[in-house]
């Protein structure tokens, strides 16, 4: 019962955190587990973005499915660091700052709300490949009001992450494509069908989710990260 009242919450706050249209698979858990968590320096900065067309879309140049603030906004990546107010021995305020082991991703564009598309960004390494698990950090539809926030979740999209030189790709897993795999029986995962919002949700644990990364994440006949619905190329600014 606990299941299914959190789906039906789910269908109307999938739409919310951006997870819709069936172009990114999400789950209700992390992709990752910390032993696999890591840090990489290079990814930091500011970035201009650039859709990649998967071949399914290549014949029509003027197909994206990619939103204007997606691609015209710079992404700001930095490390998380927290604040901590402490005292010190002489009874004195103090600020212990901690670097934390993910990343904040903001969407900065030339209008008034851009400072509201916030994600949280944990990078972890499987069989030697760096992927991402994005979430959404911060929503002001959830931060104007209590009911919103107490019935709010998060999800999770997984992507692989590769750099080259100035650049990043982040290629994410489609929603429709891991519907295919999981129909086709080429991947056994738990899921459910939320029907408010038309799409599959993953109900696996972290656990489950690393070992389908482990099986299937590096083999191209499996998941080919070079024709997912979701590619973008990130750009260093600065």
């Amino acid at each position: 019962m606990k299941l299914r009242k959190l789906l039906i919450v789910s269908g109307i706050l999938l739409f919310i955190s951006g997870c819709t249209d069936f172009f990114m698979i999400c789950s209700l858990n992390p992709f990752y587990l910390e032993k696999n968590i890591t840090l990489s320096p290079e990814i930091e900065g500011n970035w201009s973005a650039q859709p990649i067309q998967s071949k399914k879309d290549s014949t029509d140049k003027n197909s994206s499915h990619w939103e204007l603030a997606d691609t015209t906004s710079v992404w700001q990546i930095k490390q998380f660091i927290s604040e901590e107010k402490i005292k010190t021995k002489q009874g004195k305020d103090s600020t212990v700052f901690k670097p934390q082991n993910h990343y904040v991703v903001k969407l900065i564009g030339n209008h008034p709300d851009s400072a509201q598309y916030q994600f949280r960004l944990v990078l972890f390494r499987i069989n030697g490949i760096i992927y991402g698990d994005f979430s959404p950090r911060e929503i002001s539809a959830i931060k104007k009001s209590r009911m919103a926030r107490e019935n709010y979740f998060t999800v999770h999209t997984l992507a692989r992450i590769t750099f080259q030189n100035k650049q990043l790709k982040i290629s994410w897993l489609g929603a429709e494509y891991m519907k295919s795999m999981i129909e086709n029986k080429r991947v056994r995962i738990k899921y459910r069908w939320v029907e408010d919002a038309k799409r599959l949700l993953l109900t696996a644990s972290s656990k489950d989710l690393t070992e389908m990364i482990e099986r299937y994440g590096h083999q191209k006949r499996f998941i080919d990260w070079d024709d997912q619905p979701a590619m973008l190329k990130l750009n260093r600014i600065n």
